[in-house]
C-alpha cells in the first residue's frame, strides 16, 4: 500500500507518471529514444532523443494518450533479469541510452519495469497500476544535455507534475501562473531593473538605474548594520596569482568552476571565485593576541565562477556576482557567541526584508573531512546549541556539510511558499591550516584561529531576484526605486508640480514629475503598472489649497494632504522599513 499524501508516496506517484508519459511518447513517436525520467521536488521529467523538436501541441497529444493508458489501468510489473539479457533487450529496441546506463551497473542482475508495451530500466518502486494516477499535467519543454554534460548530445526534456487529487493539482497550476507573473526576468525587463545581454556575455548583469537604486539601498543598510555589529569593511582585488588558489585548495578542488588563467608579467593570474584568501591576508597583516579577537571582516565582493550556459537563469544563476561576504576569526571559546550573533543577525535581516517564514538546516560531517572527528563534534555541538538556545526549529542534514566544516543554512519562504537559499554560516577547519592563520593565546603560544565564513544575503544578484518575485515587483517603500510620482492634470499645473518635486527631493524622497502629454487616467494606470508606491495628483483644487491629492498603489485614493504631512508620513514608513 502506498500513501500518496506522504512525500515518499508522492515521489512514487510522480515517478510512475513519468513512465506513463514515456510510454505515451513512444506510442506517438516510435522513432524516439528515451533517456531518464526521475521524480523531482515539483513533479517529474523525462528526457527524449528526437530529431525534430517537440511543440506545445505535442504536449496535448501526449496528455491525451496518457489518459488512455491510465484508463486502461495497465499494471506495473517488476522483472529481474541478467544484465546481458537486459543489454540485448534494449539494444534490440534501439535504446542506446539505456544500454549505456546498463554497462555502468556492476550488478549481474538488474530490474526493469513493464507497463503495457513499454519496458524501462528502473530500480523502482512504482504504483500497482496506471489507474491510480488521478491528477497530472504536462507543463513545459526544455533542452537538456545527456547526463548534464554539454559535450554530450542535447536532448528534449518534458516536464510535468502529478498530485494525489485534482484540487491539489489545480492549486499548483494557479501558483505556477502567479509565479509566471512574478518571474524576476519578466519584471526586470518591465520595470527597467537589470539586463543580461548576450553581446556582453551570458550570466553577466548590468544593473539599470532603477535596479541600482534598490541595490544601493540594500548596500547602505547592509553596511550600517555590519558596523553596528563590530564588522570592519575591506575591499579586495578581482584577480590574484594562481599560487594563491593552489594554497587555498581551490585550484585542486574547484578548478572546473574557475576561469582560465591570464598571463601578466609572465605570471598566471585568475579572476577570483571566492573572497576568503584575501580576507585571510587582511587578518595576517599583524600578529594578533587573543585579546584582539574576534576580528570580523566584511566585504561586498564581486566574484566570477564558470556556470554552464544551460544552467544560467536570470539573476538566480549568473557568472559574475557580488557576495555579501564576511569572515570571523576567533578563539574556540568565542565560537559559540559568534555563531549566536550570526544567527541573530541573519534572522534580523531576513525579517527586515519581509520574509516572515524560513527553514533552518544544520549540515554535519561528511565521509571525507578536514580536521579531526573530535574537532567536528565540538564544532557541530556549538552550532547545534546556538540554534537550540535561540529556540529555533531546525533539521539536521547528516553528512551534508562540505569537507572543511559544518554549517547552518537558512532558506527563505516567499509569498508563494517557495523556498530560496538564504543566509549561510559556515565553520572552516581547512583554510586556517593551509594559510597558517594563528593568534597568540594567554600562555603566549601560537594557536590556529577558528574561522567562520558567513553570507547573510548570499549574493546581491540572487537576493534581488528573490526579492523581486517575493514582492511581485511592488517593493516596499524604502526599497522602491521611485517612491512617489507627481501627476499634473494638465500642462498649466507643471509649475506647481516643479515646486512640490523640489521640496520632496530635498527631503530625500525619490520623486519624478510626469510631464507627458497623456490623459490623467493613463498616467495613473502607468504609475500603477510601474508599481510606484504613491501617486500625487495636482490640479486646480490642489493649487488653490496648496495641497496634493495622494493615491496609493494598493489602497487607492487617500485624499488630500499637505506636502509637509505627506513627507512626515513617508519618512516614518521609510524609517520603519515598511
Amino acid at each position: 500500500m502506498i500513501d500518496f499524501t506522504t512525500p515518499e508516496g508522492l515521489e512514487i506517484l510522480r515517478h510512475s507518471t513519468s513512465h506513463i508519459m514515456a510510454a505515451a511518447v513512444r506510442e506517438l513517436f516510435p522513432e524516439v529514444k528515451v533517456a531518464i525520467g526521475p521524480a523531482i521536488d515539483t513533479g517529474f521529467y523525462y528526457d527524449f532523443d528526437k530529431d525534430t523538436p517537440f511543440v506545445p501541441e505535442d504536449l496535448e497529444k501526449i496528455e491525451k494518450k496518457m489518459k488512455e493508458i491510465i484508463k486502461n489501468g495497465e499494471k506495473f510489473e517488476r522483472v529481474e533479469m541478467k544484465k546481458e539479457e537486459a543489454v540485448k533487450l534494449f539494444k534490440d529496441k534501439g535504446e542506446v541510452y539505456k544500454v549505456e546506463l546498463l554497462n555502468e551497473i556492476p550488478d549481474e542482475v538488474v530490474g526493469v519495469y513493464k507497463s503495457g508495451n513499454f519496458t524501462d530500466l528502473c530500480r523502482g518502486p512504482h504504483i500497482e497500476k496506471a489507474s491510480q494516477i488521478k491528477a497530472f499535467k504536462l507543463l513545459t519543454i526544455a533542452g537538456a544535455y545527456w547526463r548534464g554534460n554539454e559535450k554530450n548530445k542535447m536532448l528534449q526534456r518534458i516536464y510535468g507534475t502529478a498530485f494525489n487529487t485534482k484540487e491539489e493539482l489545480n492549486d499548483y497550476i494557479l501558483k505556477l501562473e502567479e509565479a509566471k507573473k512574478r518571474d524576476h526576468r519578466k519584471l526586470g525587463k518591465e520595470l527597467d531593473l537589470f539586463i543580461i545581454d548576450d553581446d556582453i556575455g551570458p550570466g553577466l548583469t548590468i544593473w539599470l538605474q532603477k535596479g541600482a537604486f534598490i541595490r544601493n539601498e540594500i548596500e547602505k543598510f547592509w553596511k550600517e548594520e555590519h558596523y553596528k555589529r563590530g564588522y570592519e569593511l575591506i575591499y579586495t582585488p578581482h584577480i590574484a596569482k594562481v599560487d594563491l588558489w593552489k594554497t587555498s585548495g581551490h585550484w585542486d578542488f574547484y578548478r572546473e568552476n574557475m576561469y582560465s588563467p591570464m598571463k601578466i608579467d609572465e605570471l598566471e593570474y585568475v579572476v577570483k571565485p571566492m573572497n576568503c584568501p584575501f580576507h585571510i591576508y587582511a587578518y595576517k597583516t599583524k600578529k594578533k593576541s587573543y585579546r584582539e579577537l574576534p576580528v570580523r571582516l566584511a566585504e561586498l565582493g564581486t566574484v566570477y565562477r564558470y556556470e554552464r550556459s544551460g544552467v544560467l537563469h536570470g539573476l538566480l544563476r549568473v557568472r559574475g556576482f557580488t557576495q555579501d561576504d564576511a569572515h570571523i576569526f576567533c578563539t574556540p571559546e568565542q565560537l559559540k557567541e559568534e555563531m549566536l550573533n550570526c544567527v541573530d543577525f541573519a534572522i534580523f535581516l531576513i525579517k527586515t526584508f519581509g520574509f516572515s517564514e524560513y527553514e533552518v538546516m544544520l549540515a554535519t560531517r561528511p565521509e571525507e573531512f578536514a580536521g579531526t572527528a573530535e574537532e567536528w563534534d565540538a564544532a557541530e555541538g556549538t552550532l547545534r546549541s546556538a540554534l537550540i538556545e535561540h529556540n529555533i526549529k531546525f533539521t539536521e542534514d547528516a553528512g551534508g556539510a562540505v569537507f572543511y566544516g559544518p554549517k547552518i543554512d537558512i532558506k527563505l519562504k516567499d509569498a508563494l511558499g517557495r523556498l530560496w537559499q538564504g543566509p549561510t554560516i559556515q565553520f572552516d577547519f581547512n583554510l586556517p591550516r593551509r594559510f597558517d592563520v594563528k593568534y597568540v593565546d594567554n600562555e603566549s603560544k601560537d594557536q590556529y584561529v577558528y574561522m567562520v565564513h558567513r553570507a547573510m544575503l548570499g549574493s546581491l544578484e540572487r537576493f534581488m531576484g528573490c526579492l523581486t518575485e517575493h514582492y511581485g515587483g511592488a517593493f516596499p517603500l524604502w526599497l522602491s526605486p521611485m517612491q512617489a510620482q507627481i501627476i499634473p492634470v494638465s500642462e498649466k499645473h507643471f509649475e506647481y508640480g516643479e515646486k512640490v518635486l523640489k521640496v520632496l527631493r530635498e527631503a530625500g524622497i525619490r520623486t519624478h514629475l510626469d510631464k507627458r502629454a497623456e490623459k490623467l487616467g493613463y498616467k495613473i494606470r502607468d504609475a500603477q503598472t510601474q508599481k510606484i508606491p504613491y501617486m500625487l495628483i495636482i490640479g486646480d483644487k490642489e493649487i488653490e489649497s496648496g495641497n496634493i491629492s495622494v493615491r496609493h498603489r494598493k489602497d487607492g485614493d487617500l485624499g488630500a494632504s499637505s506636502v509637509e504631512e505627506f513627507i512626515e508620513k513617508i519618512e516614518k514608513e521609510i524609517t520603519n522599513k515598511e
